[in-house]
């Protein structure tokens, strides 16, 4: 059926909300309570083109998930509501200056990239990717915590040459770094997560898809720059287990090596930044409850489950099993019980409950308390806070098999300069590695050794003793 711009138009509000995309016209009025994204990105859209705005977040096979019954017809674009013929929407108030990006070649460390990230996204996108929960003391001490670890170094040790390949869930690694599960990379650049992909397969590393990811896992896997690149799959347990059963079987059809179970967010955290300017950008809809990015994406996470929903999963897929989110040696212990092939020492970046203890503080609470975690087959990985090649090579010799980055995979694409990005953000991470390999006298990864480390600074904050 054909409609014209009038007829489309009719239908702006909450009651029966039609938008066009790419010529074709939706009835997306059912969707609006379940979209992950909220309502309001939608309301602002209805009645009109929205097809600049969706290509912005989405590929576009996820218009094939839509019911069929949702498709009413089609427009000529051309007489449609573009974006040059309306007042711009509050969001697009809050853009940022974007100044011409600085080469790449001028950006020597991740925290350059943090810094062109703060000046080229939209305010509210910066607000999702940056923001920690309440007074973001878990965010910042992530980082600080590297920093009160001193390394010592062995001198006169001949080192010619270093390895730095690792092994993650038996895939081989050029560095013992991984791409952490990262939510609509769209936002930083139109390939997202495909580009993360593509880059991640030209500097050996392994992509861990965001289970929020703005690209489908067919066209990631499509990304790749070999057959046999291992991507996982992160895992938010839905409330509608029939979707978490589809994410899993999806993945595992892919092609997916793993499947990264995330249990540190039941609820979501309070992520001031983020909900403060969404309460801007809504002050002046009525209808719409102005909560946060990250809250509304977050909103269908159950946060009824327990240790039981590993055999549950285990009903379903044989794929290896790693749980995202341990927060103390008790919980590393129980999953160790559980026969999981890894586990993420991770407070979620800082953005789910604020004053969690520091990742890296987790590590040396199992050295103390179950050493024999270490040198066993289940991996540790850690995340939060990583941000130079010190870092990784302290959590590495404190025991942990790889660390996970997150936001600077999502910093260093925006720009404009996805893949190219990611790969120079990469190269940094890796020639600060390897050269500091050699000023610490190790050749390799499995050289590294607890004694190469002071902690001594972190460890006076472990609690006394545990009962495991």
């Amino acid at each position: 059926m054909s409609f014209t711009h009038d007829d489309i138009s009719e239908h702006n509000n909450r009651k029966s909300c039609w938008v066009v995309i790419h010529g074709a016209v939706y009835d997306v009025t059912d969707f609006l309570k379940v979209h992950p994204g909220g309502s309001k990105v939608i309301l602002q859209w209805a009645g009109k083109d929205a097809s600049e705005a969706f290509d912005s977040v989405h590929a576009p096979e996820v218009l094939s998930e839509l019911p069929q019954t949702a498709l009413r017809g089609h427009i000529d674009v051309t007489k449609a509501v573009k974006a040059s013929d309306r007042e711009p929407t509050s969001q697009e108030h809050l853009k940022q200056a974007n100044p011409k990006p600085p080469s790449l070649q001028t950006l020597i460390n991740l925290h350059d990239f943090e810094k062109v990230a703060q000046d080229h996204l939209l305010v509210t996108t910066w607000a999702y990717y940056s923001s920690g929960a309440d007074d973001e003391i878990s965010k910042q001490n992530n980082h600080r915590a590297y920093s009160k670890i001193a390394l010592r170094p062995r001198i006169l040790r001949k080192v010619l040459s270093v390895d730095a390949s690792a092994d993650i869930l038996g895939f081989p690694t050029s560095l013992p770094v991984y791409m952490s599960p990262v939510g609509i990379a769209k936002l930083a650049h139109s390939d997202g997560e495909c580009a993360l992909a593509a880059a991640a397969g030209r500097e050996g590393l392994v992509q861990v898809l965001a289970n929020g990811s703005s690209m489908s896992i067919e066209q990631v896997m499509k990304s790749r720059t070999a057959p046999n690149q291992p991507v996982f799959q992160q895992l938010y347990v839905n409330k509608d287990m029939k979707k978490s059963v589809d994410v899993v079987q999806r993945a595992e059809k892919a092609g997916a090596g793993a499947i990264w179970i995330t249990v540190d967010s039941p609820v979501v955290g309070k992520r001031e930044m983020d909900e403060r300017l969404n309460l801007s950008i809504s002050a002046t809809d009525s209808d719409d409850e102005g909560q946060g990015v990250a809250k509304t994406m977050a909103s269908s996470i159950s946060p009824f489950i327990d240790w039981d929903i590993l055999t549950w999963i285990r009903r379903i897929t044989n794929l290896p099993l790693v749980i995202k989110g341990i927060q103390c040696v008790e919980d590393a212990v129980i999953a160790h019980k559980h026969g999981v092939q890894g586990i993420v020492l991770s407070n979620h970046g800082g953005r789910s409950q604020d004053t969690a203890q520091s990742p890296i503080l987790t590590l040396l609470e199992i050295r103390k308390f179950a050493p024999e975690l270490i040198d066993s087959k289940m991996q540790i990985f850690i995340d939060g806070g990583i941000r130079r090649g010190t870092d990784v090579l302290k959590a590495i010799a404190l025991g942990a098999d790889a660390v996970g980055l997150g936001r600077p995979c999502l910093f260093s694409l925006c720009a404009g300069y996805g893949e190219n990005g990611v790969r120079r953000m990469v190269t940094l991470l890796r020639q600060e590695i390897e050269a500091n390999m050699v000023l610490l006298g190790v050749t390799t990864l499995k050289e590294l050794r607890p004694e190469m480390v002071n902690a001594s600074r972190l460890e006076r904050h472990l609690i006394g003793s545990v009962r495991l």
